[in-house]
């Protein structure tokens, strides 16, 4: 079976096939920006993108795949930082990299063939800013800074629908920033002491020194390490306007061809219902739910457990239910071993149709149905030579790290546990006021209590 994976730009689901002679199936997914943390909603683009580069690995070879992976190391949010911390922007932003890159490690997402970085690539950026001021696509404005005129592609908008809806921007902000149009973008921003600090490099022909918008350093990124044309860019959906929307402008009014052939993005991550919000207490990154005694697989797990084109509720019961199930995943291989099972044996077709649910418009939770309906099933079907193969390759698809606890110990006091049990008795005693009465307790303690259908767990209070 083929990948099929909607297309953002197409509105339909389309086979990935590799448009090179060469066969590779090269993609380009956008990177964070290096300024502070990312959270699990990054997350769950990043580990969307992680299953469907290894499906490509698994359709195509390991040695098909091309995937590139910038990092934003250079906009208004990380000189921002540089200012706050009193400290140059590459220290601030290798160290929010590295803690980065721990966080992937974690939740075990392969590391993209390339990982250019925008301060990298600077020389890329002035060199497409030049092209398109010399094809009239971009202007210098009276300040020193380069736009791209948006009207000079008559394409703007197909990917978004921008055209569609009102473009929500004022005639003051179009002055403020000397533009000629307010639809238009920054390629390049002259340098402003009072904000830049002392980031700046030489501009375009003709302009000012100053730094790169946002938009311009996907597209030179992508041109050097990919070329002109992509076969897959992804993404999460809050990137499609404007992100995505300016950089096929850019590209392909410099390039003069086609920028990418398929377009993917997945959907926004809430927390209990909501966006997520540090003033509602349900802003989590990887470390938050690390220290309160979670394992990176469970939440590897739960930002899979939901369809990547809907949005995702995140809640911490969620977790709980991964261990578990990650749990019975560990037990059902270990009875494969025991079994005389021989892992790399030629597989069998046990589990294909979890790579069957994956394949089409990357299924993840089709694909955790199919998986566990076989597992629970398994005692009572004739076991078949190869089965530990196809499951183990099940695992790589997922991406699923079985050789570790599904979370890590937290030790609850005994007289914390006495009082959650009070507290229980006293609930399914339909006691309300002493229930209430018992978890302000727990909590004094520095304990929290949460209830599930089945039972309960207790959680250290986050300080």
């Amino acid at each position: 079976m083929a990948i099929k994976l909607f297309d953002s730009l197409q509105r339909e689901l389309r086979t990935l096939t590799p448009a090179q002679p060469d066969g590779v199936y090269r993609f380009y997914n956008c990177g964070p920006t290096v300024y502070a943390p990312a959270h699990i909603g990054n997350f769950r683009t990043f580990v969307v993108n992680d299953v469907l580069r290894r499906l490509l690995e698994l359709e195509f070879g390991p040695d098909k795949v091309k995937h590139v992976r910038n990092l934003t190391d250079v906009d208004d949010r990380t000189i921002g930082q540089t200012r706050k911390e009193g400290r140059p922007l590459g220290e601030i932003t290798k160290k929010w990299t590295e803690i980065f890159h721990a966080d992937c490690t974690a939740l075990n997402c392969l590391p993209p063939h390339v990982e250019p970085t925008a301060t990298g690539h600077i020389v890329e950026q002035v060199n497409m800013i030049e092209v398109l001021m010399q094809k009239g696509n971009a202007y210098r404005a009276p300040d020193g800074s380069v736009y791209f005129k948006v009207g000079s592609f008559e394409g703007y908008g197909g990917l978004s629908r921008i055209k569609e809806r009102e473009l929500k921007v004022t005639n003051t902000v179009a002055d403020a920033d000397h533009k000629d149009d307010v639809s238009d973008f920054a390629l390049w921003k002259a340098y402003k002491p009072e904000e830049d600090g002392e980031v700046r490099w030489p501009g375009p022909a003709g302009a000012a020194a100053g730094r790169p918008g946002w938009h311009i350093e996907c597209s030179a990124m992508s041109k050097k390490h990919l070329g002109d044309t992509i076969d897959l860019h992804t993404g999460g959906v809050d990137l499609l306007f404007p992100h995505h929307e300016n950089e096929i402008a850019q590209s392909e009014c410099c390039n003069g061809r086609l920028f990418a052939h398929h377009w993917y993005h997945s959907e926004h991550l809430l927390v209990n219902g909501t966006t997520m919000s540090k003033s509602k207490g349900n802003y989590y990154t990887l470390g938050d739910l690390v220290a309160k005694g979670y394992a990176p697989m469970s939440v590897r797990y739960a930002l899979l457990s939901g369809h990547p084109r809907k949005q995702l509720n995140f809640l911490l019961d969620s977790l709980h239910a991964a261990d578990k199930a990650l749990a019975t995943l560990r037990a059902f291989r270990a009875s494969l071993v025991q079994r005389g099972q021989v892992s790399g044996a030629a597989k069998s077709a046990t589990f294909d149709g979890v790579l069957a649910a994956l394949r089409e418009d990357l299924n993840t939770p089709a694909a955790l149905g199919a998986l566990f309906s076989i597992v629970n099933a398994y005692e009572q079907r004739p076991a078949l030579a190869g089965d530990l193969t196809g499951f183990d390759q099940v695992m790589f698809a997922l991406g699923f790290r079985l050789d570790r606890p599904a979370a890590a110990a937290v030790e609850v006091p005994a007289e914390v546990t006495a009082l959650a049990e009070k507290r229980w008795a006293a609930k399914q005693a339909k006691d309300f006021a002493a229930a209430d009465a018992l978890r302000k307790d727990l909590t004094t303690a520095g304990w929290s209590m949460l209830d599930r259908k089945d039972g309960y767990s207790l959680e250290p209070v986050k300080k």
